[in-house]
């Protein structure tokens, strides 16, 4: 991924949100202020997850099925089952 991919900008973007979280935390801001703002950086990691993830089913799994080959579709979808069973717990 580039720098100037989406995912790259929104990762920035959450990246500054966090820092912004830093200063209402040292600037003694207003618990739920801090706290809407930390939902806000939660949802858009959310968002940046699942264009990574649909970002990999394009690419990565999709290029597994093209290659025709069992071992190369076999390792991408049981990496994407272990990555759902994470996300369980």
């Amino acid at each position: 991924m580039s720098d100037s991919s989406p995912i790259i900008k929104r990762l920035k973007r959450i990246e500054g949100q966090v820092r912004g979280i830093a200063r209402m935390i040292e600037d003694d801001r207003y618990c739920i202020d801090i706290l809407h703002q930390v939902q806000a950086i939660k949802s858009a990691l959310s968002r940046a997850e699942s264009e990574i993830l649909k970002d990999h089913a394009h690419h990565c799994v999709a290029e597994a099925i093209k290659s025709g080959s069992a071992k190369a579709q076999h390792e991408k979808f049981s990496e994407l089952i272990d990555l759902f069973e994470k996300t369980k717990r």
